[in-house]
């Protein structure tokens, strides 16, 4: 019995306004043992309207192309697939399976022209350097006739917005419309808000919010105003009648605008709240506006308006805490057990103009919430209460939680509460609730070592909190930006704990249009600009890689062969540029570089100042952005641009090892970092060479007593280059080491998160001085990479998993791992254990796909789908050839229907 999916859209779950009017298609198949695809046939139902691609020869079913006419702007379709298969054994028959279940998707507004909303603010002056501008409340009465069939809300802002209509919110996402590059690209969103409307008189309205648009952003007192001084919606209503007729509702000059109980709101310094403020009714019909002010009309190039690619921010889940404590000054303060990012609820009864203070921090320090991490972030919100009547039924009398800010948090100091505060909790009225990227999780790990579970554990918790629209760092502090390095070298580990297809996807779109004309690609996107003293506009090796080997990373991973197409000419711009620097010898030995940032023997006030030599990982990096640019190239057909950049490739590598690597095989910087690169990225000419580079680099990691000796750059990578020149057991020394600085260390310390600083924590429980130290910052966690694939033993052998590498290398005492990640071909699994001096495996590969299962000692054996088990002695030697990286970047077949 087969069972197929019903079909995703590109990389959407929602594919309600979708922005391409040909979406791929991808499905699972869920068969017997070794059952594969061989055919498939895809119907599309539009209106009354069925077509169908009839049985067409294929073995695809990721991302294949959209087999029909293009979608048109608002079109709603139906799609189903089946499948014809059989076991490899069957050569000659292929059964039909039932047709899946249909999927809809239905597309958002593809034209410029269909866009006739324009951008609406309040009309009144303002002080554009403030940071308490108070956000108003937009609105409109209008009238719905009988025979209304759907109602699409098509809406956007300058700003952040929460629609509103008839007293009911629009969805539910959070920050909308996101953090793109603004003036380039401002997202929209598609609502069904057919449920919401009735005949006769309705009203719609809209809470607006500084954001990113207009707020505050950077540190040293940070930049306002930085995409535009306007909180303008952008909002088109269409009604759509039984008997053809369209009206279409889009924000003009009728609309009136009005302050609202939100006194101030930002980013990084909170939401003020005063609840005798509120407007009762204001988005509901019959609201008296009459003395609401008017709005001003401003313009917006609707050319720049673009569709989600991945899903929104979401209240995810909701955290209460663990304890109550008083602080020696007598303060309260909430312990929630868990580093987030998120903001509090609170439901409460009391006097009216009494107000509630909440101040948030990562951590504490002698008995009190320690703030100085925070720089400039004020992280405080407040609520003064209406004074209410509690209900007749008990309970509170009124909720809370901020509309437009989050902050990254353990604890919640207090102050102002009406009532018991220990009671209130206990009650559940205060409950942390967690915001990020509503994205599909799809990676688990463990082991047998609960510290490694809970050093995992603090990479996931990492991820979320600064997977927020765009990958961040630092949810706590005056930053919070798009740093393009520190999700360079953690792409691969969030590509196994979550579908980010679809957000780096819309990022590295960013990516490209930030990118400057000489190929720069700035150290955070969106960009903003800087002092000129920190991070100038000027090129950065790591940094500006990401335009380079996050898209091979999303094509390695997820299959996608679009998003090498999409972003292969910034990746090339960016090659191109580097190669300028470097001049004919190819070494890229000047300029500014951050090189192997926050090497813990750095100064802590000067954290570029690391052991290794930074232009030896600018030139490193070169040659490994240079290859990937070649394979990229092979990829795509472009085979003059790949034997190009593969002999440039080349020619640096010969450079590097020139300038960088000794006869004896020593480097100039005798550092773990060094060697390293060297070895995970394949510069050294041979077997013996990597042999010498890895004895030494196993030396250097024992001289530090396991200890880490390794910034943003190395640390990706060391235990790769430890485990692939044959000292698997001195990687597993410096993955349990627990002395300062190490990962555990961190874990023995209490954290629930990676910090930015190995030693953000000291021993004594004192704050790092440092002015620059965070508790949630997931760079250093990108060794969950290597414990999925060496310690679990999973990775992809083809583009998309579709062969998959099983290669588990147990050490370290550890006596049982295991991994599970949903591919994009469905669930792969493998569990390890050592039962009786005997390793015993299990591997579940998904239908359609295959495996190689590398076991110590044994020769590799090839599977088909299904779950196999195999047995060999603990004692044997394991195989280590292509252990940092087993994707060799397969060419894929392209199907198409």
């Amino acid at each position: 019995m087969v069972t197929t999916s019903a079909p995703r859209f590109e990389h959407l779950r929602e594919a309600r306004g979708i922005g391409v009017a040909k979406p791929r298609l991808s499905w699972t198949n869920l068969g017997p043992a070794g059952w594969e695809q061989r055919a498939a046939e895809i119907e599309i139902t539009r209106g009354d309207r069925v077509t169908t691609t009839g049985r067409v020869a294929t073995g695809e079913s990721v991302l294949v192309a959209w087999p029909g006419e293009p979608l048109r702007s608002r079109e709603v379709a139906s799609v189903r697939v089946r499948v014809w298969g059989a076991t490899r054994a069957e050569t000659d028959t292929a059964e039909v399976a039932d047709w899946g279940p249909a999927a809809t998707v239905e597309a958002g507004l593809l034209s410029a022209s269909d866009w006739v909303a324009k951008p609406i603010a309040a009309d009144w002056d303002e002080d554009p350097d403030s940071d308490t501008r108070r956000p108003p409340l937009l609105r409109r009465d209008f009238t719905v006739g009988a025979g209304l069939e759907s109602a699409r809300l098509y809406v956007t802002a300058h700003g952040v917005y929460e629609a509103e209509i008839n007293g009911r919110r629009v969805g539910d996402e959070a920050l909308a419309p996101g953090w793109t590059s603004y003036a380039n690209r401002l997202r929209t969103a598609t609502h069904d808000v057919t449920a919401l409307l009735h005949p006769g008189d309705n009203a719609i309205g809209s809470w607006m919010g500084d954001g990113w648009y207009r707020g505050r952003l950077g540190w040293r007192g940070g930049f306002r105003n930085l995409f535009g001084s306007d909180l303008s919606l952008i909002a088109q209503l269409e009604l759509r009648y039984h008997d053809g007729r369209v009206e279409t509702l889009a924000t003009d000059e009728h609309w009136r605008a009005s302050v609202g109980p939100i006194i101030s709101s930002g980013n990084y310094d909170g939401e003020h709240y005063d609840a005798r403020e509120e407007r009762t009714g204001w988005s509901s019909p019959g609201f008296d506006a009459s003395a609401w002010t008017g709005v001003r009309i401003g313009t917006r190039d609707p050319s720049t308006f673009v569709a989600p690619e991945g899903p929104p921010v979401r209240a995810v889940e909701e955290v209460a805490p663990i304890a109550v404590l008083t602080s020696p000054s007598g303060r309260r303060i909430l312990d929630l057990g868990q580093n987030l990012v998120g903001r509090l609820r609170i439901r409460l009864s009391g006097t009216a103009g009494a107000t509630v203070v909440i101040r948030t921090a990562e951590v504490m320090q002698a008995g009190e919430i320690y703030t100085r991490p925070l720089r400039e972030a004020k992280a405080t919100d407040s609520y003064t209460l209406a004074g209410r009547p509690i209900p007749p039924n008990g309970g509170a009398a009124e909720v809370w939680e901020p509309r437009f800010t989050i902050h990254g948090f353990r604890y919640a100091e207090i102050s102002g509460w009406p009532g018991d505060l220990d009671a209130a909790v206990a009650n559940g009225d205060l409950v942390a609730r967690v915001y990020h990227s509503d994205l599909e999780r799809t990676g688990w790990f463990e082991s047998s070592d609960e510290r490694v579970n809970r050093l995992h554990e603090n990479v996931l918790w990492s991820m979320r909190g600064n997977f927020v629209d765009l990958p961040t760092d630092c949810p706590q502090r005056d930053e919070r930006v798009g740093w393009t390095g520190d999700l360079q070298v953690f792409a691969r580990t969030a590509s196994f704990l979550y579908d980010v297809s679809g957000m780096l996807g819309s990022w590295l779109r960013d990516v490209a249009v930030e990118q400057h004309e000489d190929g720069t690609v700035p150290w955070y996107v969106p960009f903003i600009p800087d002092d000129g003293q920190w991070t100038p506009n000027r090129p950065g090796a790591v940094w500006g890689d990401v335009a380079v080997l996050t898209p091979w990373v999303l094509y390695e991973r997820f299959g996608d062969l679009g998003v090498l197409a999409a972003q292969y000419d910034s990746a090339k711009r960016w090659v191109d540029l580097v190669h300028r620097l470097s001049g004919p010898d190819h070494l890229w030995n000047e300029g500014f570089q951050l090189g192997d940032w926050l090497d813990p023997a750095a100064p802590p006030d000067r954290p570029a100042e690391s052991l290794t030599d930074r232009y030896l990982v600018a030139t490193a990096y070169s040659a490994w952005s240079t290859a990937h640019l070649a394979k990229t190239a092979a990829v795509l057909g472009r085979s003059d641009d790949a034997e190009h950049y593969a002999d440039l490739a080349e020619a640096t590598r010969r450079a590097f090892l020139a300038e960088y690597v000794g006869e004896d095989g020593v480097m100039t910087s005798d550092a773990q970092t060094a060697y390293s690169l060297a070895i995970a990225f394949e510069l050294l000419p041979d077997a013996e060479a990597v042999d010498r580079a890895g004895e030494r680099l196993s030396a250097l990691v024992a001289g530090a007593g396991n200890r880490i000796a390794t910034g943003f750059v190395g640390t990706p990578i060391v235990s790769d280059a430890l485990t692939s020149s044959g000292h698997l057991d001195r990687a597993y020394d410096l993955l349990l080491e627990d002395e300062c600085p190490s990962w555990l260390y961190a874990v023995e310390q209490g954290a629930t998160t990676i910090w930015e600083r190995w030693d953000s924590m000291l021993p004594d429980g004192t704050v790092n001085p440092g002015q620059m130290t965070s508790f949630n910052h997931y760079a250093l966690g990108a060794v969950a990479d290597w414990l999925h694939r060496v310690v679990a033993g999973i990775a992809p052998a083809a583009p998309g998993y579709r062969s998959i590498l099983f290669r588990p290398r147990p050490g370290g005492g550890l006596t049982h791992a295991s991994a599970v990640h949903l591919t994009p071909y469905g669930r792969a699994s493998i569990t390890w254990t050592i039962v009786a001096g005997a390793l015993q495996v299990e591997v579940e590969v998904p239908t359609g796909t295959s495996a190689v299962v590398d076991l110590p000692g044994a020769e590799p054996a090839s599977v088909t789908s299904g779950t196999h088990r195999f047995a060999v002695g603990v004692d044997a030697q394991p195989s280590t050839t292509g252990a940092t990286d087993p994707f060799t970047g397969i060419e894929p077949a392209r199907a198409t229907l």
